[in-house]
């Protein structure tokens, strides 16, 4: 037998069809759907996370809204803020202080706590005081609590009366107090105080 009548069999080793090498190139149609669907991953895994985010800062900024409007239903209450309000908002009621009112908003933005009470004149010194300030601060005539605050605490402000008003201010994160005290009786004024501390 002669070696021309035995087949030979491919190598194993040989870059014949079927071995898996040698790719043919991807057509144009291929390329583009791997891409699409690397894109299409991509702005899954990175839009799912951001889409989230954005809901849960939405839901939360509806959330503080409603626990405001909740509160605002209740409206001031009769007493003394606790020791830690006081220390938090930084409102020294003086000890003689009397009819005091207080009520305490939280939101995402800021909070606040609105303060009312009736002190003497010395009172009245040791309350600014306490806040760094003085009576050389007030502005005889002005009213400087804004309408928000009005509305949220109903208190109400006649031009019958003799109004003084100032704002201290302290750098963030201490809260700034709003003060308008009614001069009408020197020796018995009545302050309305809103101090506010945002993040």
């Amino acid at each position: 037998m002669i070696a021309a009548d035995h087949p030979v069999a491919p190598s194993p080793l040989s870059d014949g069809p079927g071995n898996g090498e040698g790719k043919p190139p991807e057509s144009r149609r291929q390329v583009f759907r791997r891409r699409f669907i690397t894109a299409t991953i991509i702005v899954l895994l990175i839009g799912i996370p951001a889409g989230y985010l954005l809901i849960s800062a939405g839901q939360s900024r509806r959330s503080g809204k409603d626990k405001e409007a909740a509160a605002a239903a209740v409206g001031l209450r009769d007493g003394w803020p606790s020791k830690m309000q006081r220390r938090i908002f930084e409102i020294p009621i003086p000890g003689n202080a009397v009819g005091v009112q207080h009520y305490e908003t939280n939101n995402w933005k800021a909070s606040r706590m609105y303060v009312k009470f009736r002190t003497t004149s010395g009172g009245l010194d040791r309350f600014l005081t306490g806040i760094g300030t003085g009576r050389a601060a007030l502005e005889p005539g002005a009213v400087n609590i804004n309408a928000r605050d009005i509305n949220v605490t109903g208190w109400y402000f006649s031009p019958n009366e003799n109004w003084a008003s100032t704002t201290h201010r302290n750098e963030k994160p201490r809260p700034t107090q709003t003060i308008t005290v009614n001069m009408t009786d020197p020796a018995s004024p009545v302050v309305y105080v809103v101090s506010a501390a945002t993040p």
